[in-house]
């Protein structure tokens, strides 16, 4: 498939050009490559120079990520970041970056993939980011430790929580990544149960005063979810071939 024309697909579904984001996120195609084609997909949480060499070993022309090369602020080529450029120019690697757009997009992002990995149905979203509405919101009926378990399971990775809510949670909040810093928001609207990748470190002794339970899985692990999907969403629509290449962080 011509890249050119994945592109402008993949931006109008994840509506780039709609949804602000943080100054570097810089969403939509990073990096082309010469041949402007798209034959092999590689999915990752992050454009760094380690998955880069991965994507490569792959045979990938395409690499998606959520977190893209340009997070810092404007630098020199040199080090790893003239490694990673070279790399991928020399493979004919280009890389995509979706980073708000895909953590909201309702049916392909991050947080209604873990409510899928959950076996809940959101019926809506409890937030606005930068005037944007997010966060999957669920309402049922579940005991916390099914839903510590259920989460532990789908990720893979170590949860830790703060237990200063109800034992059968009704309103649950999801809000992947970093989002634990909203906390105070997310009590406010109501929701009894937040399920988030991390937080500072205050947001524990936040949520425990607040009376709401807030459950980290962890940034990375709960970020995979994204383009995993999107990932199988272009193979079902285009018949383009595609991994996940998996390089957890641990946080």
């Amino acid at each position: 498939m011509n890249l050119a024309d994945l592109v402008r697909y993949l931006d109008t579904e994840l509506r780039i050009a709609e949804i602000p984001d943080y100054p570097n996120a810089y969403n939509g195609l990073q990096l082309e490559n010469a041949a402007g084609k798209v034959t092999r997909i590689v999915a990752a949480v992050d454009a760094t120079l380690p998955v880069m060499h991965k994507a490569v070993a792959a045979r990938a022309d395409l690499l998606i990520v959520h977190h893209g090369m340009f997070w810092n602020t404007a630098q020199p080529w040199t080090g790893p970041v003239f490694q990673k450029m070279k790399l991928a120019i020399e493979a004919g690697l280009a890389v995509y970056s979706c980073h708000l757009p895909l953590d909201f997009h309702p049916t392909l992002g991050n947080d209604a993939g873990v409510a899928r990995a959950l076996s809940l149905e959101p019926c809506g979203t409890f937030m606005k980011t930068k005037g944007t509405d997010n966060g999957a919101r669920i309402e049922t009926e579940i005991d916390r430790d099914e839903l510590v378990k259920r989460l532990h399971a789908a990720t893979g990775s170590r949860v830790h929580v703060c237990a200063a809510g109800p034992s059968i949670c009704r309103r649950i909040g999801i809000m992947t990544g970093g989002a634990g810093s909203e906390v105070a928001t997310v009590a406010k609207n109501g929701i009894d149960t937040f399920i988030t990748g991390e937080g500072p470190h205050w947001s524990y002794t936040l949520a425990e005063e607040l009376g709401i339970n807030l459950i980290y899985g962890g940034h990375y692990a709960t970020e995979t979810f994204g383009v995993k999907a999107l990932s199988a969403h272009i193979e079902a629509k285009f018949g383009i071939p595609w991994e996940f290449v998996d390089h957890p962080t641990g946080l």
